[in-house]
Formats: structure tokens, C-alpha cells, sequence
């Protein structure tokens, strides 16, 4: 029925084909690709006009093995035909499955409602790895060198030349390790990635990569040399010196495939014959950082020629091959550079660089002095109150890079195997005077495409919007990490719950969060209980956490909403039922999961001096309750979205078994929730756990609290939906004046206190400019950024609507408040950039909209009056993209098609 709708709609104008053009062809949400694993993969386009109203009805895919034979429409390996249907994103691919190392090219066209289609896109290709263990002729092999187990050790150098003849046409390297590697062939890095194969659940899932190095060989000798660190496989995890989770050697695994001109194909591949020593990089680690003597450099030892007599053997090893697999994440790069912004000497007479941005990475610097100088760079994320350098709230965490100089010429250092958390370094046994034009601080993190801004007219929440992000980069390393600094750095569940939502507004992490699922569903105990951390280095009991275990079934729904992506829920069904399964398992015939461990509303609010009784600790097993519920209604949902019917109604059964106990249990018959804390009420109501008729009367006790503190008292469960919760159920002006609240507790105290990241803690720097507990006092931990997700969805108004989810509808209402005058927030969509933004002035209410082509949206405008709006300077009425008009109270809804569009409402909004 929509469908024909939509063709009605479009009969209002014909859209010329030339007006329309296919473009950001992707390949499972990603762009052109090499080394995939996916044998069934979706493909997905955007459609590009400045028309309004563009819908497509039918779109044409071909395929073939080359670029030439594509544009030239010859030896097609498939060619879909016209296929009736306005689907872009996620269309299956009908064509043949490709094998190990095949190469494909397509390109799409499409119909908008006129007989004649756009011109084809742009070709874009996809490549296959290794998708067998029998493509693997490669053996492991392991440095034959003495090592202790105990500490880090020098890191191992394997290296092997070989010689290759005439007219290469491509060469493929495929390769992995245990540990982290960097490679290099003819002495040029083999790709950009960092920290590869990078963390996964080593024992049961190891990626590798595929890079293209056809540029790096040449006829005749050559040679290839890779480096190895400990990284999270051996290297330092968790507390108590632990180390050695996954192993105590490093190991590496490499095929080298070249083909020549005349199809034959030659593979050079780790085995018994490649040679293993050491140089300059004497540790290396994660937590502690890296030790480099420049003297023991071994030149020219990835280049052809090199002497590895005195090198070591290898052993070839039996690791498994069945476990290996292409990535489907984002790699870890280099995606920003910052220079210093000042030089400071502390009251303790230190040296240090101030690069003005809490951040994750490495620094890099050039130095030149004698030899067996040695400079040691520190780094840390604040400055004490009397402005010295702190680094108490690392722990154990050395975040520390030791360089000893070669002497001679000018020398340029970066670290290969670690990354730090942190604003400030500093600087000791620098030879002669300190320039800060010799460093720069390097950005690391996972390359997720960036897709969301949020603007206002409050400078403040502008730095807040800032520091959300910078949080989400600097935490999302390969894994979403607590924390990025100290000796932590783990997969923490509760944190990736709590932010998943937001992540999605700033950055594309389908991938990201589809990778690490993986290792969730991998890691899960067989009891059906998820770990604290994924990966799981806690110990056997360290799992089945409440608000923490959920991560299983709402990052899935998170992503499943965000993305319209059907399959992570198809995956992941498993995992989520296993997850609510073992929930059931604890709660018995009482229906309530009372028991075991749980973190419970996490780093709260509390306040020592409190002089009326009162306490925001919320009772843990309530809040259990509370996820239980969320827990098994996203599963129903889940289980009735992939045509689980019966699954669908259990679970809507249980659901409602569970309400009716956590009614019994935790409600009084007056209405009061045992816990009378704000993250009590807000669970409860965010969740719909309370019938209809106790949620008015609930949301009045949860908007009474807060003006009786006149501040949040919530942590890391109840915040993410604190001001969801205000907004709906008619207390905006509430929710603003929280948001825009200054002193401690906040989100916008630590923004005063010159934060650049979202503190662990509210008052992290306490308002004496004092430190919180150094046990844990995380400076960049992104969990209550989760505010991030109110500012798009409810401040600019642009959300996504669940019946049609990936944003093919969009739901768009913003909602001024507070002191703001201005609000925009932009989204890079599936379907492509959608936006929502207003401006308030004496005459009224301005509000710009962005619909993607292929799309529709639902658009409130408030406090309006249907026969006063207007469309862009003209009264509102039907057509040109508006489909229809409607008042409801004090609203009007507009049901709008794609393009751009600006309306005013002059109401008494106007400021």
C-alpha cells in the first residue's frame, strides 16, 4: 500500500531521469573493499537530485569480473534486469556467489516513475579473501628466541626474501598474527592499519588482512620483514600484572599471492625457511608504552641484500586455520594530526606539551643529540590544581615511551605497538632546548566514517557535543573500551549499552558493533550469561551483570534501528535468546531475577552530606527487573520482525509475566516504587513497565525528585534515558534545565572545568579542583555522553521511525527549550544526508528539513496553526513533496517526501 501511494504521490510531476543520479555505492555498508568474507553480500546506493519527492520504483545491477567489461555491458556475471522495487539499502545480491580471491565490478541504475532510467553509477568493486582453511598453504611460524614470560620482551623481526620474475599484473597479501604486527616488503609499510589483526576472541575468531601490494614488488630479488608486539594477545590485561591471556608466543601467519601477466600465480608464504631476530624496539605494550634503542637498528632488514646470518630459525606451529576471518569492522588508523599549543614548565619544574585536546594515540617527534641520549615521553590526560602533571589516576598504566638516540643525523620517532590516552606529555632528557615544533600527537582509533553534527546556539553544549565525540574516538579502539588510559582499556558491556544509540548519530559503526557482537556471541558463557567485558579476560565468574549482559539484545536493536540492517538481529537472535534464557533460568517460577551479582546503577550521584535522608541508590535487584523486562520485549520484537511467531509470543508472554511481578514486588499500592530514585522511575518508565494508569503519577514522582535535588542523580543505567523520559511524558522545560545546568552534578560541569572528553565521573575534579578517587577516575569514558542521543533526537528533532527503520522514514520533531535559540543536527543516512534544524526570532519558529531521496518523513511542527505555517514564504498547502497536512492539539504533522524544505511557524515560540 505505501508503495502505491508513493507512485500516486509521484504522478503530482514527472522527475526526469538526468535530474537523478546513482551514487555512494557500498558494499555491506562499506565502500569499495578487498579481502571480504561475506559469500551472500547486500549492496546498497543512494540516489542524488536537488528534485523533491524522488522515489525510486525499479533499479538495474550488473556485475561483471572487470572495470572494462562492466561499462562495455560484456561478460556480465550478472545482470539483475529492471527490477520493480524501491529498495537501495541492503538489497540482497542475486548473482553468483564469488569464490576465494575473485574480484567483482558493479554499478547500479534506477527508475524514479518516468520510463526512462538514470545513467549508470559509478562502478565500485568488491573482492573476496581467503574464504576457506584450505586456501591457506601458509604455515604459523614462531620466533625460535629465548624469551621470559613474565614481562615484555623485545620485539621479534621475521623476515624472508625471495625472488619474482617479470610482468606482474597483482599481488595479494593475506596475513594475521598472534599478537600485532606491522609488515613491510622492498622496505615499504604494507598498508595503514595499526595494531592489526586487532582484539578479537582470539581463540575463536582471528581476522586477518588483505592488502594490494602489487607496487611494493619487482622482478628479480625481494624481500619481506614483519614485526611483531604483544598487543592484547600476550601483552599486559586488567590488573595484577596479568598477562599472557591468549598465549606466550607471538606467531604470525602470511601468504603472498603474485600473478603475472600470464594468469600463473605464485605464493611465498611463512614456513620453516624465514629467519627471526631482534632490534630497536626493546618492549612494547599496550598499558605501559615502548622502549626504542635507535642503536640496535637493523638497517636495510626489509629490503633484499640484508645479512640475517646471525638471526635465528623458526618453528612452524599447529594453530588453527578454521578460525580465521576477513573483517567486517573498520581498521585502526592515523585520522588527525595536532600540534602542541603550549609549553608549559610546572610549579615542579617539569617540561610539558599541551596539545589542547584529550585524546587517543601516539606522539611522534624528531630529535637530534648525541648517542645513547635517552628521551622519555609521559603522557597523561589533566594537570593537577597546582598545575602540575598527574598521573596518579593511570594506576599501574605506565603510558611511557623511553628513546634512546643512534647519534648523528636528525631522528624521527612514532611508536608502532602502543597507544596513550592524553592531553598533556611530558618531556625528560631532551638534548638542548625544546622546541614544540618537533612533536605531534597522532589520533588512533577504528576509521569509522564520521555521519552526525549537532549545533546550538549555547557554546557550551557545543563543546558537549565535541566532547562526545572525541569520547566515542578515543574509546572505540577496535573494541568500545571504558576507558583508553589507564590499566583498563576492556570491552565493558554496561559502557557500550549505555552509548550505543549516540554512537550511531556520530559515526557509522554498523560494522564496528556488528565485529564485536561477534566476539560477544563467541564469548558468551554456555549458561546463556555474557561477560563484564567482551573480550572476556575477567575470569570465569566476571559475567551476567544487569545492564551490562543487555548489551546482547539492545546493541543489536540499537543497531537493527539505526541502519535497517534485518541480518545483526538474524546473528545475534541466538545470542539474545540464550542471554534472556539464563535471566529466566535465575528467576525461577517467582518471575523475578533477585539474585547474584550486579553493578547497579553505576557511579551515581551521592552526596556524604546529605541532611534529609535521602539516597539515590537504587535497589539493584530492581533495576535487574527492570533490564529483565527491556530485555525479553526487544527479543519478542526481535523474534516477530524475523517471522518467529511462536518465539514472538512467548516472549510477549513472559514479558507480561514479568511486569505483573515487578509490580508485586517493587510497587506499592499506592503508586510509589519501592526505590524512590530518579533511575527507579526512569527504568520504569522508559521500559513501560507500569500499566497506563500508574505512568502520569510515576513521571510526577520522577519530575518531583529532580526539582526537590534541582540536579540528576543518576548513573550510568538511568541517565542515557533521564531526559527521553522528561520529554515524553510533557516535562521538557525540566529536561532542558537539566541539560543546560552548570555546577556539579552535570553534564555541562565538567565542560566549565575546561573538559575535552566526557569525564567517568561527575565531579572527576571536584569543585575545590581536587581529584575524585584515583582508584577510578577515567577523564575520557564516554558512558554519560549518552545525553548525545537527546540533542539529535529530541533538541533538533531528526529520529528514525521503528516501523521502518534505517531512517526510510524519518521522524522529525524538533523541540526548542531552555535558553537555546538555535539548534541543527545533519545525519549521512543509509539513504544519504538528512537534517533538522531550527532558529527562534520575535516573529516565530524556523525550521529547515533535509529528507534523502527514497525516503518519507513525518514532520511535528510545534505549537502551530495549519492555516498560518508557512512553506518557503508561501501559506502551506499540498504538493510539491508535501503529501499531506494535519492539525493535532497544538501541532501540525506534515507528511513530506524527500528534499529540502523551510518552514515558519509565528507562534509565541518567537524570542
Amino acid at each position: 500500500m505505501r508503495f502505491l501511494l508513493l507512485l500516486l504521490f509521484l504522478g503530482l510531476g514527472i522527475i526526469h531521469a538526468q535530474d537523478v543520479s546513482v551514487t555512494n555505492l557500498r558494499f555491506e555498508q562499506q565502500e569499495n573493499t578487498l579481502g571480504v568474507g561475506e559469500i551472500h553480500p547486500r549492496l546498497s546506493w543512494q540516489l542524488q537530485s536537488d528534485q523533491r519527492d524522488i522515489m525510486q520504483t525499479a533499479y538495474q545491477i550488473r556485475v561483471a569480473a572487470s572495470e572494462a567489461d562492466l561499462v562495455r555491458g560484456r561478460r556480465l556475471i550478472h545482470d539483475s534486469g529492471k527490477v520493480d522495487s524501491d529498495a537501495s539499502v541492503l538489497v540482497d545480491y542475486a548473482g553468483p556467489a564469488a569464490g576465494s580471491r575473485e574480484q567483482r565490478v558493479w554499478q547500479v541504475r534506477a527508475w524514479t516513475g518516468s520510463d526512462q532510467p538514470t545513467e549508470w553509477s559509478q562502478p565500485a568493486r568488491w573482492e573476496t579473501g581467503l574464504l576457506e582453511p584450505a586456501d591457506w598453504t601458509a604455515e604459523w611460524i614462531e620466533p625460535d628466541l629465548t624469551e621470559a614470560e613474565d614481562r615484555s620482551m623485545p620485539a621479534p623481526l621475521l623476515r624472508r626474501e625471495f625472488d619474482l620474475g617479470n610482468n606482474i599484473v597483482s599481488a595479494r597479501l593475506y596475513i594475521t598474527a598472534h599478537g600485532v604486527y606491522e609488515a613491510k616488503i622492498n622496505g615499504k609499510r604494507v598498508g595503514d592499519l595499526l595494531l592489526t589483526p586487532g582484539w578479537t576472541v582470539y581463540d575463536e575468531r582471528l581476522q586477518y588482512q588483505t592488502y594490494d601490494v602489487t607496487d611494493h614488488l619487482r622482478s628479480g630479488p625481494n624481500a619481506i620483514g614483519v614485526a611483531l608486539g604483544d598487543g592484547w594477545y600476550r601483552g599486559y590485561l586488567a590488573w595484577a600484572d596479568a598477562r599472557n591471556h591468549y598465549g606466550t608466543k607471538l606467531g604470525l601467519l602470511a601468504q603472498l599471492e603474485v600473478t603475472y601477466r600470464n594468469g600463473k600465480t605464485e605464493r611465498i608464504t611463512t614456513d620453516g625457511d624465514w629467519r627471526a631476530g631482534t632490534g630497536a624496539i626493546r618492549s612494547s605494550d599496550i598499558y605501559n608504552g615502548e622502549v626504542y634503542d635507535a642503536r640496535r637498528e637493523q638497517s636495510g632488514w626489509t629490503e633484499p641484500g640484508f645479512s640475517a646470518e646471525n638471526w635465528a630459525g623458526v618453528r612452524v606451529a599447529d594453530h588453527s586455520k578454521e578460525i580465521l576471518v576477513a573483517p567486517v569492522g573498520p581498521g585502526v588508523r592515523v585520522t588527525e594530526t595536532l600540534d602542541p599549543v603550549e609549553l608549559i614548565v610546572t610549579p615542579e619544574g617539569d617540561t610539558v606539551l599541551d596539545f589542547s585536546q584529550n585524546l587517543v594515540g601516539r606522539v611522534a617527534f624528531s630529535v637530534s643529540g648525541p648517542a645513547g641520549t635517552t628521551v622519555t615521553v609521559e603522557h597523561a590526560e589533566v594537570l593537577d590544581k597546582e598545575g602540575n602533571f598527574y598521573t596518579t589516576n593511570l594506576r599501574a598504566a605506565k603510558q611511557r615511551i623511553d628513546y634512546t638516540l643512534a647519534g648523528g643525523a636528525e631522528e624521527t620517532f612514532r611508536p608502532q605497538f602502543t597507544f596513550m590516552g592524553f592531553r598533556y606529555i611530558r618531556v625528560k632528557g631532551w638534548p638542548g632546548t625544546l622546541s614544540p615544533d618537533r612533536f605531534t600527537a597522532e589520533v588512533i582509533h577504528s576509521d569509522m566514517r564520521p555521519t552526525g553534527t549537532f549545533t546550538c546556539s549555547d557554546s557550551l553544549i557545543n563543546q558537549l557535543q565535541r566532547n562526545i565525540q572525541w569520547g566515542q574516538r578515543g574509546n572505540f579502539v577496535d573494541v568500545p573500551t571504558d576507558c583508553p588510559q589507564r590499566d583498563e582499556r576492556l570491552g565493558w558491556t554496561g559502557d557500550a549499552q549505555a552509548f550505543a544509540r549516540t554512537a550511531t548519530f556520530n559515526y557509522d559503526v554498523s560494522g564496528f558493533f556488528q565485529k564485536w557482537l561477534k566476539d560477544l556471541a563467541a564469548d558468551q558463557l554456555e549458561s546463556g550469561s555474557v561477560p563484564f567485558v567482551i573480550p572476556h579476560v575477567l575470569g570465569a565468574n566476571a559475567a551476567g551483570a544487569a545492564g551490562w549482559a543487555d548489551v546482547a539484545t539492545i546493541a543489536p536493536w540499537t543497531m537493527y534501528l539505526a541502519y535497517g540492517d534485518r541480518r545483526i538481529l538474524e546473528e545475534q537472535y541466538p545470542s539474545m535468546q540464550a542471554w534472556v534464557g539464563y535471566m529466566e533460568e535465575k528467576a525461577g517460577e517467582s518471575m523475578l531475577w533477585n539474585t547474584g551479582f550486579h553493578f547497579g546503577d553505576w557511579l551515581f550521584y551521592s552526596a556524604n552530606d546529605d541532611n534529609d535522608g535521602r539516597s539515590a541508590v537504587t535497589d539493584k535487584y530492581l533495576i535487574a527487573q527492570s533490564f529483565f523486562v527491556y530485555s525479553t520485549d526487544l527479543l519478542a520484537r526481535t523474534a516477530e520482525i524475523l517471522g518467529k511467531t511462536a518465539d514472538a509470543t512467548r516472549y510477549r508472554e513472559l514479558a507480561k509475566q514479568l511486569r505483573e511481578a515487578y509490580l508485586h514486588e517493587y510497587v506499592t499500592p499506592g503508586g510509589r516504587l519501592v526505590s524512590s530514585t530518579q533511575t527507579a522511575y526512569v527504568l520504569a518508565l522508559h521500559f513501560d513497565i507500569l500499566p497506563e494508569d500508574l505512568r502520569e503519577q510515576a513521571a510526577r514522582r520522577l519530575v518531583e525528585n529532580v526539582r526537590s535535588y534541582g540536579h540528576l542523580t543518576t548513573g550510568f543505567l538511568g541517565t542515557p534515558y533521564l531526559l527521553e523520559v522528561l520529554t515524553r511524558f510533557g516535562y521538557l522545560d525540566d529536561a532542558y534545565q537539566l541539560l543546560e545546568r552548570k555546577e556539579y552534578p552535570s553534564w555541562l560541569y565538567p565542560v566549565t572545568r575546561g573538559a575535552t572528553t566526557i569525564w567517568e565521573r561527575w565531579d572527576g575534579i571536584k569543585p575545590d579542583s581536587t581529584f575524585q578517587a584515583i582508584t577510578m577516575n577515567s577523564f575520557n569514558h564516554y558512558a554519560y555522553g549518552a545525553v548525545g542521543d537527546w540533542l539529535y533526537r529530541t533538541v533538533a528533532g531528526l529520529d528514525t521511525d521503528a516501523s521502518e527503520p534505517g531512517y526510510r522514514r524519518l521522524k522529525l520533531r524538533p523541540r526548542p527549550g531552555g535558553s537555546l535559540t538555535d539548534a541543527t543536527a545533519e545525519l549521512l543516512t543509509p539513504y544519504g544526508p538528512a537534517a533538522s534544524g531550527w532558529q527562534l526570532s520575535d516573529a516565530g519558529l524556523t525550521v529547515n528539513i533535509t529528507v534523502p531521496p527514497n525516503t518519507t518523513a513525518e514532520l511535528v511542527l510545534p505549537d502551530a496553526t495549519a492555516e498560518r505555517v508557512e512553506l518557503d514564504g508561501e501559506l502551506l498547502t499540498g504538493g510539491n513533496g508535501v503529501h499531506e497536512v494535519q492539525q493535532t492539539d497544538k501541532n501540525v504533522t506534515v507528511l513530506l517526501g524527500s528534499g529540502s524544505y523551510r518552514f515558519f511557524v509565528p507562534t509565541a515560540l518567537g524570542k
